[in-house]
């Protein structure tokens, strides 16, 4: 009985078939007119200018990728690493909350990249919008002052290492390596460069928080804790300083010029 029963099935799938095809087809036909709509302006060994819809495809796929670009292209890395690493100094841990030191690096980022975005602002987005040049050409332009503020940050170890990576030891010029490979000693670089800061503004605290154990150490006080001592000696000790004034001056000044 259950084997009549599949015999059965199997011949309505089979007479289905060809019905399942053609709906296919159908389907896939929208498609494959979008994909030949998006090149029908590209003629074999010809320069053409990219059709709207693959300029639209294009910048909203730029514009999915803002928040990575944001944090690597820009110093965002360098002042969220060592702002978070300067709360875990203080011990605020739950005073100072993410959005707070994502906000302070944001601010600081718009400051600093605000030259950078007015070039390409000037250079690249408003002669694309007069239609004076076209999309690809914009974004070559774009690229140009990025770079260059990338190399300025880049070390040249990091550079070297990254372009044994990628195959471009041959290249002598920083600027003509390909954009992935400065990216890439960019973001080394920074990592480098945050957690040579973040150490400098360790030390202070970390003394205060060993002159602290060793007092209560010494007056037999070790079932207390010397993080609840030594956190308002710590804030004292970065109010009087003036420590985000000084903190900001530091992290803005460690940008090199470009």
């Amino acid at each position: 009985m259950t084997w009549s029963v599949n015999l059965q099935w199997r011949r309505r799938l089979a007479a289905l078939a060809p019905a399942a095809v053609v709906l296919l087809g159908l389907a896939c036909m929208p498609g494959m007119a979008q994909a030949v709509d998006l090149l029908a302006n590209v003629v074999p060994g010809a320069k053409t200018e990219l059709t709207v819809k693959m300029q639209i495809l294009i910048v909203m796929t730029l514009l999915g990728l803002l928040p990575v670009m944001v944090m690597m292209m820009t110093s965002f890395t360098r002042f969220v690493i060592v702002l978070s690493l300067l709360r875990q100094a203080l011990g605020l841990q739950q005073g100072l909350p993410n959005r707070v030191i994502t906000g302070v690096a944001l601010i600081l980022t718009l400051l600093v990249m605000r030259p950078i975005g007015n070039q390409i602002w000037t250079d690249a987005f408003v002669p694309y919008d007069q239609d004076k040049i076209g999309l690809d050409t914009a974004l070559q332009i774009a690229e140009k002052p990025i770079s260059r503020f990338m190399l300025a940050q880049t070390s040249k170890a990091a550079l070297q290492q990254i372009a044994h990576l990628a195959g471009e030891d041959k290249i002598t010029e920083p600027a003509q390596h390909a954009f992935t490979v400065k990216l890439a000693a960019f973001v080394l670089s920074e990592l480098k460069t945050a957690f040579q800061i973040g150490c400098m503004l360790f030390i202070p605290f970390l003394v205060i928080d060993l002159v602290v154990s060793s007092v209560l150490m010494a007056m037999g006080m070790m079932m207390l804790s010397p993080l609840v001592i030594s956190l308002p000696f710590k804030l004292l000790l970065f109010v009087l300083v003036d420590g985000w004034t000084l903190t900001v001056n530091t992290l803005v000044t460690s940008i090199q010029a470009y």
